[in-house]
């Protein structure tokens, strides 16, 4: 079987995992693979997701590492049994990786949540508002990139609103007041978070400026679950592009963010006034 140049986030994952049970059994590589017969080689490249695996080798390598998790077995046994592309790939060589991998873990999310600092989620953006957002950096897109960009970013939003995935929202105060395109642009944005709060397939709520705490760190971020506990992802977004952690430490961690979030975030009925206030601010600004 040829190896896979580029393995996807769920291909990588699912590797990740295979080593994460080999360590837990305390075996190193060369070991496991005299357990199974192969090379060493073979090793790496099924943890480093360059190299498919069958579900009974999957069942062969759990049953090698003493793995009692069943749940989690399972669930890995539905990754490597998926076949078939996603909407996502045909952006492929068109955007970078990073867009396609966020939209590979949200198809295939079990519940999204996610906690903005500095601007609206790219899940609930206008198409104005995404494209002031892509319009921002520095050198500026070329055209042709602006609308593959924010066209992606549309396709995203509406898979994930007619999708059945739940989606818990946790908006700051500062990423509603942050002029994205203007006050016109921002208007009509405030405008379509309203109406996601109102449609009841988004839970939308504010953590205003004079509340007395900022849960997490400053960066926005979406937390994704998985069909277990184990396989959430959490994803970050940063300067230099989306970051993932998988790691137990720092999902428990970040689900603990989400639970202070959840107990002092304003109520959707007072979130969804709180944001008609700016709303009607950001519209004196143009009337």
């Amino acid at each position: 079987m040829a190896l896979r140049p580029n393995p996807t986030l769920r291909q990588r994952r699912v590797g990740t995992e295979l080593r994460r049970m080999r360590e837990q059994a305390g075996l190193g590589g060369n070991q496991l693979a005299r357990e199974l017969g192969i090379h060493a080689a073979q090793v790496t490249q099924m943890e480093t997701g360059k190299s498919g695996i069958s579900v009974e080798r999957l069942r062969t390598i759990a049953a090698a590492c003493l793995c009692g998790n069943q749940p989690l077995i399972d669930a890995l046994a539905d990754m490597v049994s998926e076949r078939g592309k996603g909407w996502w790939e045909k952006y492929r060589g068109t955007l970078s990786t990073d867009f396609l991998e966020i939209a590979e873990l949200e198809a295939n999310a079990h519940s999204i949540s996610t906690w903005a600092t500095t601007y609206v989620p790219g899940l609930q953006q206008t198409e104005d508002y995404a494209a002031a957002m892509f319009s921002r950096f520095t050198p500026s897109p070329p055209s042709h990139d602006l609308d593959a960009r924010t066209s992606f970013r549309m396709q995203r939003k509406e898979a994930v609103r007619h999708g059945k995935t739940p989606y818990a929202s946790f908006i700051h105060e500062a990423a509603l007041r942050m002029q994205f395109g203007g006050p016109r642009v921002l208007a009509d944005q405030l405008n379509h978070l309203v109406d996601d709060s109102l449609a009841g397939r988004i839970s939308v709520r504010v953590v205003p400026f004079d509340l007395d705490t900022f849960p997490g760190g400053g960066e926005n971020i979406m937390f994704i679950e998985g069909p277990v506990p184990e396989l959430a992802t959490l994803q970050m977004d940063t300067a230099m592009g989306s970051m993932y952690f998988d790691a137990q430490p720092s999902l428990t961690r970040h689900r603990d963010v989400f639970a202070r979030l959840n107990s002092v975030a304003l109520s959707e009925p007072e979130s969804r006034e709180f944001i008609r206030s700016i709303e009607y601010e950001m519209r004196g600004k143009y009337a």
